[in-house]
Order: C-alpha cells, then structure tokens, then sequence
C-alpha cells in the first residue's frame, strides 16, 4: 500500500516517466520573514504557488500556477528585537511552465507574519527577486492568498496576458470599501480630516478607525497607537520598535525633569540663561520606578517593554542643540537671525519685496553680461494686508540702514525682502487663550547686502483692533545698545515664534506630510505593482501613511502636542485649514516656487530655467542641484515607457490615479492648480516635484529641527509676553531686569522641556534610513536600461556632494554657516557608507527618500 501510494504521488507529480502527466523542474528559492513579539512562524505553515508570466491555464485564463510548496526551513538572526528568518522553498513547475512574474502566498499559522523579500533562483543562473515588504495574515481571516509581483514594470495595456486577470483582480481588492476596516484587511479607503468641508478643507487621509473631529470631547490622556494601517504601508517591525524606543526615551527623560519641577515647585520661568542650558547639560541616571510609572500610564502596552529598557540607560540627557556648539549667543545675532531665514529649518518663506503693480518702471537683474528682465510686481512699499491696510514702516524708518540706497532704489535693485506673518495670523490673534499665550502677526524687512548676507531693518507686530479695518502695529528697528537693543530682541523672539509655528503647521507638516498622502492612497488603488510610475514613487510613499496616523494620533490631533505647545493652540488645524486653500500643486516644485516668491528669475539658459537673484541662498542653491538631478532622473526613465503625449494619455491607470488625485484627495484645489497630465512633459514635472517634496523639501524642512528649534530662545514655539509698552508696569519691570522680562516671555520650564523632547523625536531618522538614490540592488536587476540611469542618478549625486562640501568650506559664501558655525547639510545627500548622522544621532545631513519621520 505504501508502495502504490508513492507511485501515484510521483505520479500526480509528473515526476514518472512515460505517465500522462508533465515533465516537472524544481525552482529552489529563499523567502524572509520578519517576527516578534513571539516565536517564528513555522515553515510548514506557509504555502507559496509561483505564477507563470508566459503560460495561460486554460481552466482558469489566469497564468499557469506551479505546485503548491510549504516552506522548509529556515535560519534565524535577532536585530534589534525581532526575529529575521530565511527560509527554503522548493517549487515544482512543469518545463513549460515558462518564466514565473509573480508568486502567491497563504498563510496557514494562527499568526500574522511580516514577508520582507523572497528570490527564486530559475534556470540558467537567473534569480528573481520580490521585494514584498508587507504584513501577511492568516488565511483564516484574510480568506485569500496574497499575490506579489516582480521588480518588472509594465504599462496596462503591455502587460502579459497570463498576468493581467492578477493585475486586475489586485486592484480591485486595494479598493474594496466594505464597512469598518479590519486589521488584515488591504482597501484602501478616504478620511476627511477634521471634519473637512468647503469651509475647512484638507487633504483626505487613510481611514483609520479613529475620529478626527475637533468637537470630539474628552480627548484621551493615554496615547493610542492601536492604529489601522493598510498591511502595505506598515512600518517594518525593525523601524517601528527604534521609532517607540526613542519616543519612549524622550517621554521619560521630559517625566524625569516634570518630577524634578514639581519637587521644588519650580516650574515657571527659567531663572537664567544657565538655567535653560542645564536642560542639556544635566546629565541623569537611570529613571526612578515612579517615573517609569508615570509613563505607562501614558503610553500603551506595546511599549511597556521599551520602557523596561530604559532602566538600562545609565546616564541620560538632551543632546546640546547644534545653535549653541560653536557660539553661545550666536542666536541674538541679527545677521544669525537672517540667515536662517535663508539656511535654517523653514527657509522657503521669504520673498522679494517687489515693485508695485502701480508704478511705471519695471526692474532689472543684472546675471553675467546680460540682463534679465522681470516684470512680475505685486508688492509695494509700504507692505500692505489684503484689507488694504497699509504697513505703518515708514521709508525714514530705515532708509538709514540700506548702505545709502533709498528704500524705491532698494526695491528696485532688488535687494528688499520680507518674512510676512501677518495676513493669515490676524484673523486667529485676540481670541480668548485661557493659557496666557501672548502672540502678535508680524511683518519683517530685510536688506540685502553686497556681500549677499540678509540684515533685518524693521519688524511690524501687529495686534488686530476692534474692527476688521482696524490694525494696532508698532515697528522696531535694529539698536545695537541701550534698552532699544533688548526691545528689539524680545520683537525679533515674537517674529521667531510666528516662524517657528509656520514652519510647523504649514512648511512641515501640511505642504509634504499632509499633502502627500492622498497621492499614496490614489497610487495603491489605482497604479499596479507593476505599472512604471508606482515602481519610481514605491522609495518616495515608504512608511507615510503609517507616520502620518501616529502624526493624526499624537502630534496634530484635537489636544495634540502641537496644540499644547504652539502658540496657535486649539486655531491650529483651522489656520492650517486656511493656507490649504492657498496650496497649489503646479507651485511646489522648486524652480516654481523660487519664481513665485521672487527669489529667482526665468533663465533660459539655466538647467531648471531660472536663476537665483543672489547666489548665496543655500536652499536654493543647493536644491536646485538636486532638483535637477531628480528631474534628470524620472524624464529619462518616463522615456523608456511613454514615447509620445498619446501613450500617456492613453495609460488608463495613470489616467483613473491622477483624477482621483485631483477628485478625491485634494477636491478643494482649485482647477488652476494641476498639470493636466495630458501630455509626456506634464508627467514628468508631476513626478519630480512628488519625489522633491517627499525627498530633498522634506529632508530640508524636517532634517534640521532639533539643531534649531530645540533651544527656545532661537525659535521659541510661544511667547508669554507683549513688548512693554512705555510707562507701563511691565516696561518698569522691564527696564529693572531686561534679561529676566526677556526669559519670562520664553515657554515655561515644563513647556520647554516637552517642546525638546518632541523636536528630538521628530529629528532622528532610522539607523537603516534609505537615502536618495538608494534602491535595493535587485530592484534594478534585469533591466539594464534602467540600471544605468538609475547609476547616473547615483553619479550625479555623487558630483553634487562634492559641490556642497566645497560650498561649505568657502568663506566668502557668509550664508553656509553664519555666526552659529553650522554648515548647511539640510540638502547634502549622504551614503550609507559614511557618517550621515551627527556624534549625537541627531540628523542633520543626508536626504531620506521619504517622509518617515
């Protein structure tokens, strides 16, 4: 009986010689699985069928299916608290099985498992490689096999037949909008922020399962990071323990001084400037029991074993800020203050100071030889707000400190700017603020000298009056001595707070994490695996979706860490609402925005086709670098697939992904706002301004947090005190203690301490972060076309690291490091063969691929 047994198996098999049945191969394989929090999953629980690109069943018109095969066994490595696990497989194919582009999978084991890759060697000495990267649960809930597809890229209507019902099937599955989401289930469904509405429009979101409603009542105290995300886009376990370590580390050192504070009844105003810069000097043992308490009360299970691992920490403190390395004071430097406005964590903000629409004469830059001329004014001086207010700086206010030019030839020249955090900030300013928040909408002129360094020459704060035609301002200028010299601090600490609020709100979070997401979620219902521009975008949409709802949950909810920490408090999200409606797709590329806030001109001489109207702008200059090697980059490759306007037009998937961008994800934008992605040129200016925003702006935006904003007095993210006004009781008290009124303005002790805690997390990238450039070897592998663009991409980079660090070390270029002494890195793109990260683990140089952080 076993006999027969064997024979009729062998024979099923094909494996017999002269029996009906066809002549098998065996293709041997590896598939790696990521665990934790538990033993490995079992090989024989996992049972994989590769799918044939060439031949079509005919039962079933899809691609021909090879043997079902359970994984064998496997090595097993610990990293960083999971569990990596090799496993064997050996697949039967029939020999005209053909080449297999795909490959399914079926979970059988009670748990989930992450697969993170999975190659096949076939015959002739090729291997195929799967990067998988996604959650596989088990059949039991899923009730189907997971299907993934190779590194190769087709067009819809390329697609090998016996691969398109996959193709399609897979889709249809990624929009599949059924009720509440389960954990294991993959769809791909739209929230609306904050209730969003005409009124309050936002970008859409991925479903989470949790409210988002700012009238939401009894906001938890405890974090809930029980959050759904599509299996595709959680981050892989590795990433996911580092990022709850960090936090973990950060809320219990933040409790350690909290605890510290309440001992001695000393949480108000630092006493002193020694006092602030003890929060990084003071160096801590290992936390208390209470203190490792007060923390799991805060934060969830899951993170229970990370706060274990801090008792480990032997001693503990906040890394020195890079503003305070190099020079103490370098923050009270008017020039410093200015240059950060060019080079700092929020450069993208100050214009030009233009010509107005009114006036007779246009103006003219002066490159080479050559001029460029530039008609495009709409800004006169004195600024004005858009209820026709004018500003109240006056031409003898400043005149004085524009190294003999009159204001009108200042402007002309093109040598005026401005910081205006006026206009969107007076409609939010008076409102009750039960948390003593004292906050004016300012306005910031700047001069720029010979030497290409900013000057400010005047700062307008402005309080809004008892009508809307109504403006309370007063304007300050640069004093170096004297009591005017401390008045002028505590006004450019006002401008710095509505800086540091802009940058967080808007710059960082709205205009590349918020903005992005529905071009992910458009992307993984209607772009294939295996469709060209998802494989281009796949690097750039890595761990978003799943940051952003840890963002949703914890930093810019109703309650979040930015409401408790910004002056803006519970306004936030309804200020961020508003400069929404000012977004526009087609301005954030680079050149576009450069052109738009009159920091370049259209040159068409340049690469981009503008030029700088000073060199000496390091954001600028640095991006435009690698903006036109992203470009490079994806018109090359989008002309290996798209010969014409026709084919784009005609490539229904990037047709359905676009419009649903456009219908769905961002249906407040105006029309005026899109690329009508009718043509081959539109593609490829979409395409590079997505990877520049997920990439080079976001790395420039984010990168350089911490150094910055971690020390209160360069960028507080609130201010407690108005400018005294004279004769008053506070400019008495002023007048006794300047430099005790100036720290009685700064957050409060506890307030600070949570502020660095938040900048330190939001700082540090992962120890295994892809950088721009980077792909994993075998996605490139089979296309040699692809691989040599991709090595010029990488070689151009190269060339631009070089340009930077020369940049950098040259003495006349002032902006690169300024009084601080910190180079501008915010836009180098590092390797992960050389140090990218400072001594302190603070990231400050190299350029992730996406917004991960």
């Amino acid at each position: 009986m076993k006999i027969a047994a064997s024979i009729h198996r062998r024979v099923s098999e094909g494996l017999v010689l002269g029996t009906a049945s066809p002549v098998m191969q065996a293709i041997t394989g590896e598939i790696v699985l990521v665990t934790y929090k538990g033993p490995s999953v079992p090989g024989r629980s996992v049972v994989v069928q590769l799918v044939s690109r060439d031949e079509i069943d005919p039962a079933t018109g899809n691609g021909r299916l090879s043997r079902k095969a359970s994984l064998e066994y496997g090595d097993s490595v610990k990293e960083e608290g999971v569990k990596v696990t090799s496993y064997a497989v050996n697949v039967k194919v029939e020999r005209r099985f053909g080449t297999p582009s795909a490959f399914l999978v079926a979970n059988k084991h009670q748990r989930k498992f992450f697969l993170q890759q999975a190659t096949f060697n076939l015959p002739g000495g090729k291997r195929l490689h799967f990067q998988c990267y996604s959650w596989v649960y088990p059949i039991r809930e899923t009730t189907r096999d997971r299907i993934f597809f190779t590194n190769n890229c087709y067009l819809p209507n390329q697609t090998p037949a016996a691969l398109l019902p996959f193709r399609t099937e897979e889709l249809r599955c990624l929009r599949d909008e059924r009720g509440e989401q389960k954990e294991w289930e993959r769809a791909y469904v739209y929230d609306s922020f904050h209730d969003g509405t005409e009124q309050r429009p936002y970008p859409r979101h991925i479903l989470t399962g949790h409210s988002s409603d700012p009238k939401a009542e009894n906001c938890p105290a405890k974090v809930n990071l029980d959050i759904f995300v599509p299996p595709d886009d959680q981050m892989h376990p590795r990433k996911l323990l580092e990022l709850q370590a960090r936090a973990t580390r950060a809320l219990v050192l933040y409790l350690d001084h909290e605890a510290e504070f309440s001992q001695k009844e000393d949480s108000g105003s630092f006493n002193s400037f020694e006092e602030i810069l003890e929060v990084f000097s003071a160096i801590r043992g290992p936390p208390k029991e209470n203190t490792l308490n007060e923390a799991r009360k805060i934060l969830p299970k899951e993170y229970h074993r990370a706060i274990l691992e801090t008792r480990k920490q032997k001693t503990r403190k906040f890394p020195l800020p890079c503003i305070l390395t190099a020079n103490r004071w370098a923050w009270k430097d008017d020039n410093e203050f200015a240059r950060q406005m060019l080079a700092g964590t929020n450069p993208t903000r100050v214009c030009l100071l233009r010509v107005s629409p009114t006036s007779a004469y246009s103006y003219t830059i002066n490159f080479r030889e050559d001029a460029v001329e530039d008609t495009r004014c709409f800004q006169e001086f004195p600024p004005q707000s858009r209820s026709g207010i004018s500003s109240l700086i006056k031409k003898e206010y400043i005149e004085y400190n524009l190294d003999g030019l009159t204001t009108e030839q200042a402007v002309e020249q093109c040598r005026m700017f401005i910081l205006d955090h006026h206009d969107y900030l007076i409609p939010f300013l008076g409102r009750d603020d039960t948390r003593g928040i004292c906050a004016y909408a300012s306005r910031t002129l700047l001069f720029l000298r010979g030497d290409s360094t900013l000057k400010p020459v005047a700062i307008e704060l402005t309080l809004p009056g008892s009508s809307s035609e109504l403006e309370i301002s007063g304007v300050f200028c640069p004093r170096s001595e004297g009591i005017n010299s401390a008045i002028w601090q505590l006004a450019k600490t006002h401008v710095a707070a509505n800086d540091c609020a802009y940058h967080q709100l808007i710059t960082h979070w709205l205009q590349t994490h918020a903005v992005i997401e529905p071009f992910i979620i458009a992307a993984r219902r209607q772009l294939s695996v295996m469709h060209p521009v998802h494989w281009l975008l796949r690097p750039h949409f890595r761990d978003t979706i799943h940051i952003n709802a840890l963002y949703r949950s914890i930093i810019v909810n109703c309650g979040g860490l930015l409401e408790k920490t910004l002056f803006t408090g519970e306004a936030s999200t309804e200020l961020t609402s508003e400069l929404y409606k000012e977004w526009r797709f087609n301005e954030q590329g680079l050149p576009a925005d450069l052109l738009k806030r009159g920091m370049a001109v259209e040159d068409p001489q340049e690469p981009a086709g503008v030029r700088l109207i000073f060199e000496d702008y390091p954001y600028g200059k640095d991006g435009l670098d690698i903006w036109m090697a992203i470009w490079t980059w994806v018109k090359e490759f989008c002309w290996l697939f798209y010969r014409d306007d026709a084919a784009v037009e005609s490539d229904k998937e990037l047709q359905a992904w676009w419009s649903e961008i456009r219908n769905v994800g961002h249906h407040y934008e105006p029309e005026d706002g899109w690329y009508s992605m009718k043509k081959l040129p539109d593609l490829i200016q979409a395409l590079t301004t997505i990877i520049w925003i997920t990439s080079a702006h976001h790395a420039a935006v984010s990168s350089g947090q911490y150094a910055y904003a971690s020390y209160p007095p360069n960028r507080p993210p609130l201010c407690r005190t108005y400018i005294p006004e004279e004769g008053s009781m506070e400019f008495a008290e002023f007048l006794g203690d300047t430099d005790g009124y100036y720290l009685k303005m700064l957050p409060r002790k506890s307030e600070t301490i949570l502020w660095v805690a938040l900048m330190e997390v939001l700082s540090r990238h992962g120890s295994d972060e892809p950088l721009l450039g980077q792909r994993p070897q075998f996605e490139l592998n089979g296309n040699e076309e692809i691989q040599k663009l991709h090595d010029k991409f990488k070689t151009n980079l190269r060339e631009i690291r070089i340009k930077i660090s020369k940049r950098n070390k040259n003495r006349e270029l002032k902006n690169r490091r300024g009084p601080a002494g910190i180079p501008y890195n915010l836009l180098y793109p590092g390797t992960s063969d050389e140090d990218a990260l400072s001594s302190q683990g603070i990231s400050g140089k190299c350029i992730p691929n996406s917004i991960s952080i």
